[in-house]
């Protein structure tokens, strides 16, 4: 089977299309990519080895309406060409992950009757997906919660796909790559791919009760335009530095996350996804200026579950939120519930069962 995927924007649209292009190719189908020419997709797609299909797409600036005539014609240009690509390539569905660019493949594989699935990755659905949803032929959600009033045997809960990079690395592959004892234990401070202000300067303002713990290494990814201001704020001497490590950027999440006893992260949709995958106990501070505040819904759902704790981005600073991160490094129990709940979410599995949608739809398709 031919399955097309797409979505563009940010990685949070990417990764989970990524997760679920490995399993079906696992499982014998050819797969190709459709998104923006200049999105974090026309990187990442060809570096996994799926053909990669480029089509303009932009979205508007509600305070500013003159820019959506200039969005929706690029829209409608990229409907056609995206028409007459699935014309010529024939696939058998298309799944839709989100961005703006999902809007033009999406309507091309109506107007031809090729089978659409989209995946919801956040607990509010997205615009391009709200736009796409009436006319999909099954919608699979992360969250129950994100359902825009669809009928029941249209939506699918199948959770947020991972991809195996992060799923199958060791922790004996993380504490090699990292240099941290088997027997220690490590606290990942994670604020997403940018960074996370308060999340740094309150680890920051804990630095000598955390290394007070002569067992205890800290792994802090700081976000790249964050790396030289916590630098400075930590000061860090040769010594402490063997047990602080600070860096801007990592591309090895994987391994990263592998060797992480605990956390301290957002709770963006991949984030969270990696998190729950790994089954890693978490202190979850959402950002508060995501599209309707979805990272904090995203988080509920996990922390009421018994997953994580949760403290808002303004407290992360207060002496609640230092609480919480000596429960999580002190308390193995604490560790040991939190763990125990997250695998039973089954996370790791979510790229299996989008694919089990995605092949019935695009199986019913075949027989008609």
């Amino acid at each position: 089977m031919l399955i097309v995927l797409s979505g563009g924007g940010t990685a949070g649209h990417i990764n989970p299309a990524l997760a679920l292009a490995e399993t079906l190719q696992d499982r014998g189908c050819d797969v190709r990519f459709a998104g923006t020419p200049k999105g974090v997709e026309a990187r990442l797609v060809p570096e996994a080895g799926i053909p990669f299909q480029p089509f303009e797409a932009s979205g508007f600036n509600r305070n500013h309406p003159t820019t959506l005539p200039k969005a929706l014609i690029k829209i409608s240009k990229s409907t056609g060409l995206a028409k007459a690509w699935l014309s010529d390539i024939k696939p058998d569905c298309v799944v839709g992950f989100g961005g703006y660019v999902s809007i033009p493949v999406g309507r091309a594989a109506e107007k031809l009757g090729i089978p659409l699935v989209l995946h919801e990755q956040n607990s509010v659905m997205g615009l391009a997906n709200k736009q796409l949803s009436r006319k999909a032929s099954k919608v699979c959600l992360t969250y129950a919660c994100s359902n825009p009033g669809l009928p029941e045997n249209k939506v699918e809960v199948t959770g947020n796909p991972v991809r195996k990079q992060v799923l199958e690395a060791t922790r004996d592959q993380g504490r090699e790559m990292l240099g941290i004892p088997d027997e220690a234990r490590m606290l990942l401070v994670f604020g997403g791919s940018l960074g996370a202000r308060h999340i740094n300067q309150a680890i920051c303002a804990m630095k000598d009760e955390l290394l007070e713990r002569p067992d205890l290494y800290v792994v802090h990814i700081t976000g790249p335009k964050e790396l030289e201001s916590v630098q400075e704020a930590l000061a860090l001497t040769d010594d402490e530095a063997k047990r602080y490590i600070v860096m801007g950027y990592q591309n090895r999440m994987g391994e990263t996350l592998a060797a992480a006893d605990c956390i301290v992260s957002r709770s963006g949709a991949t984030s969270l996804a990696e998190i729950s995958a790994r089954a890693i106990p978490a202190l979850l501070v959402p950002f508060p200026y995501a599209t309707a505040d979805h990272q904090t819904t995203n988080a509920k759902a996990y922390v009421e579950a018994g997953c994580a704790y949760l403290i808002a981005d303004d407290q992360a600073e207060s002496e609640e939120f230092k609480q919480y991160v000596r429960s999580l490094i002190d308390d193995a129990s604490v560790r040991e519930s939190m763990h125990a709940a997250a695998l039973a979410q089954k996370t790791a599995s979510a790229s299996s069962r989008l694919a089990d949608a995605v092949l019935s739809i695009a199986s019913l398709s075949a027989v008609k």
